[in-house]
């Protein structure tokens, strides 16, 4: 067992801010760089249908600069596919995704679009891709992405993120832990992201079955009054188990 989780640094809101101006900057690739260099672990990044953050010339440059991991989050769609295989992330991370929405709500369902997913995951594996799956913590949903041949899951945490009081917390927090120990005897890798931030990462670093977590607004958000470098560092304080 690690003595710390790894951190995913989601860079997407620093593309989010560029595209407001469709300006040249701030560079989500000089992002990434600075993010590895207060310790990151990976660099996640989401090319979304709409394109409304992260451009395709941003994940080719990407893909030529990041020193440890990258991780495409991403839908179903046919193009958005052939782009992975060709770009070669060392992860895909698949993720529900709808054009109205701000950010991803709720994890992927894997029984309901099964035979794609399965088919997505054998062309992804056949290309040396690793392959996680963003999902609700419930036993169906585990089972299912173990069953299509994933690597991974990633467990939504958005619920517990929101949760307003201790009974509430509690529940989220045993869900979680639920569908992480399903996982890991389904010898599964476990993560988790969404709505994680320096104040509620405490219990799922306590989660002993997970070994990595994807974060983005919170750190991003806190970068504008501390840097990036430090702002990822203080993150990876306390992934410290």
């Amino acid at each position: 067992m690690s003595d710390h989780v790894r951190l995913g640094i989601n860079i997407d809101h620093v593309a989010t801010v560029r595209q407001a101006r469709r300006a040249t900057e701030p560079d989500p690739v000089r992002a990434a760089v600075i993010a590895e260099l207060g310790g990151a672990d990976q660099i996640t990044v989401h090319l979304r249908e709409d394109r409304r953050h992260i451009q395709d010339r941003d994940l080719e440059l990407l893909r030529k600069t990041v020193a440890t991991r990258l991780n495409l989050e991403m839908g179903l769609a046919d193009d958005i596919i052939e782009i992975a295989l060709a770009t070669k992330p060392e992860q895909v991370t698949l993720v529900p995704e709808r054009r109205q929405e701000i950010t991803t709500e709720g994890g992927l369902d894997v029984t309901a679009s099964f035979d794609r997913i399965a088919a997505s995951v054998k062309r992804f594996h056949d290309a040396g891709i690793a392959v996680s799956i963003f999902i609700d913590p419930t036993r169906d949903q585990v089972r299912a992405s173990r069953t299509v041949g994933a690597d991974a899951i990633e467990l939504h945490t958005g619920a517990y993120a929101n949760a307003h009081d201790a009974v509430a917390l509690r529940h989220e927090i045993y869900r979680l832990h639920l569908a992480a120990v399903l996982a890991k005897n389904d010898r599964l890798e476990v993560y988790a992201g969404h709505g994680l931030t320096y104040v509620n990462i405490g219990p799922i670093v306590n989660l002993l079955e997970i070994v990595e977590v994807n974060i983005g607004h919170s750190i991003i958000s806190r970068s504008l009054f501390v840097g990036l470098e430090r702002a990822v560092r203080e993150m990876k304080e306390l992934l410290v188990r």
